[in-house]
This record gives structure tokens, C-alpha cells and sequence, in this order.
């Protein structure tokens, strides 16, 4: 798909991987929407974008809803969806102290997977709504999992589900709308620089990094927004999960 002069989508586009994307979709002519409950950050990427911002909690229906009609308002029905908001936590099943804290489990599920369903039905409503595109084609969304999907380490089991069931609804969502023409596919990121591991001290990056086989470091957003472009630019890319972490398997810890 050519996104030049049309409008997408970032879901957590203030900063981070989100951040990358948006700005590689606007590098490319796309009106932008940035998504996010960062409003500084969020209001400072739109602007240096030349996009949109809207306040979004992308795991609550009505503030997605709203989200999600104010882009069809203002820019037109979206053409692009990338799902980058989510939220880490961690902690042990069980501990010295007791067992998991249940409600810190079900708030990652609710973010990661249900705010990430949340934004694909909403979205592929609206693109339902547009005129085909070349190959009758409508839009594209492209959600954000994680190699903790697949190797979860101590203390992942909340954010390893969370990522898990985005990974999972992948293939049945694009069955599901291959025939209103909108394709899906996933990210499984490895090891990125992103805002949390920027808060970690440069050594501990660099120790980070080294546990990547090749390339021996951390990625960085824009390589993410690369995957993300040629995902939308491919027609034949569809109801697929790629890993994008330089040959890394994580250990337990």
C-alpha cells in the first residue's frame, strides 16, 4: 500500500517503537495520528510530524471510540494501524511475600491484548468504511508482540500472556477481514531501545546488547519502523508473526 496522502494510526506513537513508526509513515507522506495518554510528548511527535494527536486509553472502548471517530473526522478513514501501546511488569508467580497480585496481571492483559484488540476492531471498522485500494485492498494493521511470546523469562508470566494472545488472534484476525480487504501481521520484537531501557545505565545497555548474537546491541525504533513499512508496502504479507531480534533466544533470567 502507497500511504502517501493517507491517514493511519499509531497507538503509542509519542515515544519508543511507536515513536519510529510514526515518524517513518510521515517520512512517507501519511497523515499521522499519533494515539497515546503521553499528552506533552504525544502533542510535541504530532507536531514535529505535521500529524495529529488524540488522547487515548487504548484499553477503555469509549476513549479508543472517541479516539478513533475523531481521526476519521479530522483526516479520513484510516488506512494504516500500528498497535505499539503496552505497558511491562513483573513479578513471580509466587513470592516470599505471597502469590502473584492478581490485578496487576489482569491491567497487562487488559493494556497489551484487549487494548490491542480494542484499536484492531475499531480501526478495520473504519478501514472497512474506505474505497478499495489495488488488489481491493483497504488497510493494513500491524500489531506488536514480543520474543517474550515464545520464551518468557522469571517473573514474565503476565507480559509473556499478554504478548502470547497477540501473537495468537494474529492469524484468525486476518482470516477474519481478508474480505473486507485489510491485512494483519505481527512484530515480535527482541531487545530494543526504547524509553524503559533508556532509563537503564549505559552499561547495563551495553550488557543488554551483548546477549544479541548479531548485531551485538540493542535495536533501535527505526529498524522496528522499517519492518513495520515493508509489512504495509507488501501485499502478500499477511496473517503473519515476524521476529525482529537479531537470532536472540532468551534465557530464563
Amino acid at each position: 500500500m502507497d500511504v502517501k496522502g493517507q491517514a493511519v494510526i499509531v497507538t503509542g506513537g509519542a515515544s519508543g517503537l511507536g515513536g519510529g513508526a510514526a515518524t517513518a509513515l510521515a517520512a512517507a507522506g501519511a497523515k499521522v495520528a499519533i494515539l497515546d495518554l503521553q499528552e506533552e510528548l504525544g502533542a510535541a511527535k504530532a507536531k514535529e510530524l505535521g500529524g495529529l494527536y488524540v488522547k487515548c486509553n487504548v484499553a477503555d472502548a469509549a476513549s479508543a471510540e472517541a479516539a478513533i471517530k475523531t481521526v476519521v473526522e479530522t483526516l479520513g478513514a484510516p488506512r494504516v494501524a500500528v498497535n505499539c501501546a503496552g505497558i511491562g511488569r513483573a513479578a513471580r508467580t509466587i513470592s516470599k511475600t505471597g502469590p502473584h497480585d492478581l490485578a496487576m496481571f489482569a491491567q497487562v492483559i487488559q493494556v497489551n491484548l484487549i487494548g490491542t484488540f480494542n484499536v484492531i476492531r475499531l480501526a478495520s471498522w473504519a478501514m472497512s468504511q474506505a474505497e478499495p485500494m489495488a488488489d481491493g485492498e483497504r488497510g493494513v494493521i500491524v500489531n506488536t508482540a514480543s520474543v517474550a511470546a515464545f520464551e518468557g523469562q522469571i517473573g514474565q508470566a503476565a507480559y509473556s500472556a499478554s504478548k502470547g494472545g497477540v501473537v495468537g488472534m494474529t492469524l484468525p484476525i486476518a482470516r477474519d477481514l481478508s474480505s473486507v480487504g485489510v491485512r494483519v501481521c505481527t512484530i515480535a520484537p527482541g531487545l530494543f531501545l526504547t524509553p524503559m531501557m533508556m532509563g537503564l545505565s549505559a552499561e547495563a545497555q551495553k550488557s543488554l546488547g551483548a546477549q544479541v548474537p548479531f548485531p551485538s546491541r540493542l535495536g533501535d525504533p527505526s529498524e522496528y519502523a522499517a519492518l513495520a513499512m515493508h509489512i504495509v508496502q507488501n501485499r502478500m504479507l499477511n496473517g503473519e508473526v515476524i521476529r525482529l531480534d537479531g537470532a536472540i533466544r532468551m534465557a530464563p533470567k
